[in-house]
């Protein structure tokens, strides 16, 4: 199977694209224009280690001449969308190349696969598939006890980011219904584990807690997420494309909802446990409450039941476990971090008005 991955050098696309490579008859097409020069660095490997099943072009998605070429050079059995803008706090500073990324090069992208998809033979286009990934964030946000979002729930993003995200599933949607495409969806929630950029939670605090430096916890630290490993998710997306209906949407969860606090709390008894010498103990000294991130959705929450009966999937980690993993895998790991900073991000506050 031949598989054209956009954004398959950003965290989740990453994840992905590994983890197709140790299927057997995958073949990965990998399009990001890298909007992190270093991230470049991420999947240098598989350009040597997998051979012809890995091909990689640095194409920005809205480019359609380009991606056109791409398409009907390679000849895709399927199309997983993953390439977007993806930060809440630097939407809030540049919202305009998130409009542009999430928004119009969706369009592009749906466009050049509506072009290819139609001098396909009939039974290549029974069997073709467009997976659009998209995020928890497009439903808006959640009071304590309220019910969790369902694939039905109204549409209500907060964030410049959320809005794009939210017009980009809309155009998926719409492909599907007006031309035919076979679109799928999926909507997940937040995801952590290995290759996510240092401005993430996660990352950020590990790499702050090492240093010694502050750990800045937004507002009052209670905002609550569901967290998502990110090698589960990306068994959800192969089950969604394998299996999944066209024109279907499919929530995506980890079933474990922690406020921000516990899960700074966790991972700082994890540092603790993991660097037994540092003079930092315990991390959770480094704590800081800081001004809160403007239009802060206060809960995000995801009925996975849909998925579960319809594809037979649930993750299979449990968050404690999959966050030791995490920790471990940047500890290990500091040259990439490095690298993918370089000259980009230094740690710093973002998203402030």
């Amino acid at each position: 199977m031949k598989i054209l991955v956009t954004g398959g050098s950003g965290f989740i696309g990453t994840n992905l694209v590994r983890y197709l490579l140790s299927m057997p008859g995958i073949t990965i097409f990998n399009v990001d224009k890298l909007v992190f020069p270093g991230s470049g660095y991420t999947n240098k490997d598989l350009e040597e280690t997998a051979g012809d099943a890995y091909r990689f072009s640095p194409t920005d998605i809205c480019n359609g001449q380009e991606m056109q070429e791409i398409m009907n050079e390679f000849l895709p059995d399927a199309v997983m969308h993953l390439a977007a803008e993806s930060h809440v706090d630097r939407s809030i500073q540049h919202p305009g190349s998130f409009i542009q990324s999430n928004i119009f090069g969706t369009y592009e992208l749906l466009e050049n696969t509506r072009n290819y998809w139609l001098t396909l033979p009939d039974k290549n286009k029974q069997s073709f598939r467009f997976l659009h990934v998209s995020t928890d964030e497009v439903y808006g946000s959640l009071d304590s006890g309220e019910p969790a979002f369902r694939e039905d729930n109204p549409y209500r993003p907060n964030s410049p980011y959320s809005a794009s995200k939210a017009g980009s599933d809309h155009l998926a949607r719409a492909w599907h219904h007006t031309y035919g495409l076979p679109v799928l969806i999926s909507n997940c929630s937040n995801n952590y584990g290995p290759y996510q950029f240092p401005e993430k939670l996660i990352p950020l605090m590990i790499l702050k807690a090492v240093k010694g430096e502050t750990l800045p916890v937004y507002g009052d630290g209670t905002n609550v997420r569901d967290w998502l490993y990110v090698r589960d998710h990306v068994t959800a997306l192969h089950q969604i494309l394998e299996q999944g209906k066209a024109g279907e949407c499919y929530n995506i969860g980890g079933n474990c909802e922690l406020s921000n606090n516990e899960v700074v709390d966790i991972l700082c008894k994890i540092l603790d446990e993991l660097l037994p010498e540092s003079k930092f103990i315990p991390h959770s000294q480094l704590i800081e409450y800081v001004p809160d991130r403007p239009g802060h959705d206060q809960r995000y929450s995801m009925d996975t039941s849909y998925i579960n009966k319809s594809l037979g999937w649930s993750p299979s980690h449990s968050f404690e476990q999959a966050l030791k993993d995490t920790v471990k895998w940047y500890l290990d790991n500091f040259d990439w971090c490095e690298k993918v900073m370089e000259n980009t991000y230094s740690g710093e506050r973002l998203g402030l008005i």
